[in-house]
């Protein structure tokens, strides 16, 4: 697919320029190159992009620009490259520590890989380092975790996302799980795995900021905490998800279309849905719970001129009295076993 990449970059380059009329000039504030492993892509090619960016809308003056790299896909100069075009946030993604699990996920890089990824970035001088892993995979138990958690911490992070192990349809490991064959932890090792997860690295200053992700207070991920908070951004690039002035989106996902539909003028946005006020209310609510603070109710009411209680009625004083919803004035948030949870508790409030 490498001999794709010239024209991919230069649709993307042509997508950048188009977006700027429909959404006006605004300064960004942050910027993430992910959804994937961009870093196949040339260095040059990617300063390309960032260079876009800049010219078409400009960059606010403390701009987040955060790239997504899989060990093995970097090295010094290239790091360095992307450190010059503006880039000052990379998030590596490791998965595991252990080359079993590695294998059995059909990651193409092994735990060596990962240290030497860690290194190349201190001295291409980054010094806003995430780390994502996987818990919750064939086999696992609360001690092999806990070392990919020690392992993970030794390499000094500034931040951390860890995400449970998802099984999708239509893949070998969905047809593995269907037979039973994973050995799959059970819903005990996970929550003990989370719980553990909370204690071992708030002793280590990391704290636990949203469901999945963990940081180095001043080290929470801008661009994330905007999805959560369910603010306006501009979705770019093949597969791409944007929502602006209500209306959210999704770009075609195949690379090769999107690439024809740019270069002939034509639709390449593949789904459109303009949301009403109740359904981007609710969203909203969803939304902001997986923050660890929980939905601010001044600023809910501010954008919708709606409250809580009169949408919801007693659906929440239901969740608070289960003791998986904590509310007060000022906010609404999940409970340490809302956490647990939270799926259920979300597809209440939806």
């Amino acid at each position: 697919m490498s001999e794709h990449h010239p024209r991919y970059v230069q649709a993307l380059k042509t997508h950048i320029r188009k977006s700027c009329p429909e959404v006006g000039r605004k300064s960004l504030e942050t910027l993430f190159i992910g959804g994937g492993t961009p870093t196949v892509l040339k260095a040059e090619k990617l300063a390309e992009i960032i260079g876009v960016c800049r010219q078409t809308y400009g960059f606010s003056n403390d701009i987040e620009i955060s790239i997504e790299a899989n060990p093995g896909t970097i090295d010094i100069p290239k790091l360095k490259i992307l450190r010059d075009a503006g880039v000052n946030r990379l998030s590596i993604g490791v998965q595991s520590f252990s080359d079993k699990d590695l294998q059995g996920l059909g990651r193409a890089h092994r735990s060596d890989s990962t240290l030497l990824a860690a290194e190349y970035a201190r001295e291409a001088g980054f010094s806003n380092i995430s780390l994502d892993l996987m818990y919750g995979l064939p086999g696992q138990g609360t001690d092999s975790w806990q070392k990919n958690l020690e392992q993970a911490v030794a390499l000094g992070p500034h931040h951390l996302s860890l995400y449970q192990l998802t099984i999708e349809e239509n893949t070998d490991f969905y047809n593995r799980y269907a037979t039973d064959s994973l050995g799959l932890p059970d819903d005990g090792t996970i929550i003990a795995m989370e719980q553990a997860t909370r204690k071992y690295l708030s002793a280590h200053g990391i704290e636990h900021y949203e469901i999945s992700n963990y940081a180095r207070p001043g080290y929470e991920c801008r661009h994330n905490i905007g999805y959560w908070l369910n603010e306006e951004f501009i979705g770019c690039g093949a597969g791409a998800a944007g929502f602006f002035n209500g209306r959210r989106y999704k770009v075609i996902a195949d690379p090769l279309g999107y690439c024809s539909a740019i270069e002939n003028g034509e639709d390449f946005i593949e789904e459109s849905e303009v949301l009403s006020p109740e359904a981007s209310f609710r969203e909203t609510v969803v939304m902001g719970l997986r923050l660890v603070k929980g939905v601010d109710r001044r600023r809910l009411y501010d954008r919708y001129q709606l409250t809580v209680e009169e949408l919801y009625g007693s659906k929440v004083t239901e969740l608070v009295d289960k003791g998986l919803l904590e509310e007060n004035e000022d906010y609404l948030k999940l409970t340490d076993q809302g956490r647990c949870f939270a799926n259920q508790v979300m597809a209440e409030l939806v």
